[in-house]
């Protein structure tokens, strides 16, 4: 005989299972305000998240400093200069080079165009000059017709080009007041706060700041494995400006997805005025196969190791960044997937049952995600 339903325990089920979808839509709700929050206030948030990312990078040598017998003003100050004069080098090292060769460039140019046309004038493509002519007559009257368009663009170019001037400029400022400031800010947010908070929020706040240290170091040492073994290719090839072209790859690392391509564009390039068609496509193969080598192996096992994530969560990470949010999501998203999941594990600890008997003594306490706490470190606001 066939069990039959029990009516108590099927309306306690969906009572139950009520409930939790309520306090899912909540929880949905509730993210999508802070989402929307933070769509409105990203002109201020968006020079914090690169303050942040810049004072990871630099804070190691103004503890450095500070653990000389340096005050905080001056360190923070030095070390801000430092990076600017870096900076500048590093625009400098790409800028020469290229301004010292333009000539050559614009000849390689001009005959580069000259051969792709005598490349695509015979077989298979039999392209005459005729064709050509009247495909480049068409670009032009597009183009004239589309003037507004081109206008529209132009305009918007501009103004993300000093949007970003702005963005650059208060994130340096910010970089220093976190440099000289940042080992505070604990103490003083664990003094505003009431009860547990007063302790729960300045552990995860340190647990967040050392997760993205990692996440800065980690970028950083994939992109300067980029830089040497495109560099490695572009010099045996003998390809011009080998050194600009591995710094602007070692740059360009830290913006996924549009930072390669325009690397690998300016590579190839190159290659094809300077030395031929041939040797382009071997640049071109040399750099799909370190991106992909980059991509499917050193990225995902180098972050996963610094910032506690599976390689798996890494790909999916970038994906889905990328499709939300475009260049910018994909450079947040495995930062803001590796601080859900510090602040996941920290909740998961104080929500869990302590274990009683051997296994609790036997049991090793896990460490944060991105290393140990840094007393020093900065966790600005």
């Amino acid at each position: 005989m066939s069990a039959t339903l029990s009516s108590e325990k099927t309306a306690a089920a969906l009572r139950r299972s009520a409930r939790v979808s309520v306090e899912l839509l909540l929880v949905l709700l509730m993210a999508a305000v802070a989402l929307w929050l933070l769509g409105r206030t990203w002109s201020v948030v968006w020079p914090l998240i690169v303050a942040l990312l810049l004072t990871t990078l630099t804070w190691p040598f103004a503890r450095f400093l500070r653990r000389r017998g340096w005050r905080p003003a001056p360190a923070a100050a030095l070390v801000t200069v430092l990076f600017l004069l870096v900076g500048s080098g590093v625009i400098a090292l790409i800028a020469v080079p290229v301004a010292s060769q333009s000539g050559e460039l614009a000849d390689g140019v001009v005959e580069g165009i000259g051969r792709l046309r005598d490349w695509a004038a015979g077989p298979p493509l039999n392209i005459s000059d005729a064709q050509i002519t009247g495909a480049f007559d068409a670009a032009v009257d597009r183009i004239e017709n589309s003037a507004g368009s081109v206008v529209n663009t132009a305009v918007t170019g501009v103004s993300t080009v000093f949007s970003g001037l702005i963005t650059a400029i208060l994130a340096l400022f910010l970089m220093f007041f976190f440099l000289k400031d940042g080992p505070r800010f604990l103490p003083w947010l664990g003094r505003q706060l009431p009860g547990r908070l007063a302790t729960d929020v300045p552990v995860v706040a340190e647990r967040c700041w050392n997760t993205l240290g990692s996440f800065v170091r980690s970028q950083a040492f994939v992109g300067l494995l980029d830089a040497v073994f495109i560099g490695i290719g572009l010099w045996i090839l003998d390809v011009p400006l080998v050194l600009p072209l591995a710094v602007l790859t070692f740059v360009s690392a830290f913006v996924p997805i549009v930072g390669a391509v325009f690397a690998g564009f300016v590579a190839v390039l190159i290659a094809l005025v300077s030395n031929g068609l041939t040797d382009a496509l071997i640049v071109l193969a040399i750099i799909i196969a370190v991106q992909q080598l980059e991509g499917n192996v050193f990225q995902p096992m180098i972050q996963s190791r610094g910032l506690g994530l599976h390689a798996a969560v890494v790909l999916l990470a970038v994906t889905l960044g990328g499709s939300l949010a475009g260049v910018v999501g994909s450079l947040l998203a495995v930062p803001a997937a590796a601080l859900i999941a510090v602040i996941w594990n920290y909740l998961r600890e104080q929500l869990s049952d302590p274990l009683e008997g051997p296994e609790q003594q036997d049991r090793e306490p896990e460490p944060a995600p991105g290393g140990g706490p840094d007393a020093d470190a900065p966790v600005p606001a």
